[in-house]
């Protein structure tokens, strides 16, 4: 999770969108989150995320949103103004926003079939219409009965758009 908050943060920055979003970047673990706030990334993993943002169509480089010191990386803290940490079982806790994008990648494939089609029902309800939902590349919508409430976006990158 804390990689991913940070690339939204980047692509809504770079697409002067940032400051009209709100980033919910929620998780189960305490431990999960406390790293995500802090922003601090291991140095060698940065040279992936760098790859990553270029292959994506960045529009300058990545460390142009960090700061290297010893083996660490510290983002911009501009990069956390509009993120809120929170805790949130997706297998207990009930939704409580509407989105327009959810990223859920690889949670669903930990869950049994039932747990799957319960979590998947909440990622619908808590999807506004037209909102995007990221899946996985191993999790599928195919076995929730939900399949025809979404139109596929990108088979690969497992990307939804809710239709009803």
């Amino acid at each position: 999770m804390p990689s991913e908050v940070f690339s939204v943060a980047i692509l809504l920055e770079e697409e002067n969108l940032y400051d009209r979003c709100r980033i919910y970047a929620t998780d189960l673990s305490d431990g999960v989150l406390r790293a995500a706030r802090a922003g601090t990334f291991s140095l060698g993993q940065m040279k992936e995320y760098s790859e990553n943002y270029l292959r994506a169509g960045g529009k300058s480089t990545l460390s142009d949103y960090y700061t290297a010191a010893y083996d660490k990386v510290l983002f911009r803290k501009a990069l956390h103004r509009n993120v809120v940490f929170a805790q949130h079982n997706r297998a207990s806790d009930r939704s409580f926003k509407e989105f327009n994008v959810i990223l859920c990648r690889n949670v669903l494939s930990y869950f049994a079939p039932s747990l799957q089609d319960e979590v998947s029902r909440l990622l619908y309800d808590s999807l506004a219409i037209f909102g995007v939902l990221g899946l996985g590349r191993k999790e599928s919508l195919k076995s929730t009965g939900l399949q025809r409430r979404y139109e596929t976006l990108d088979p690969v990158e497992r990307l939804y758009r809710r239709t009803t």
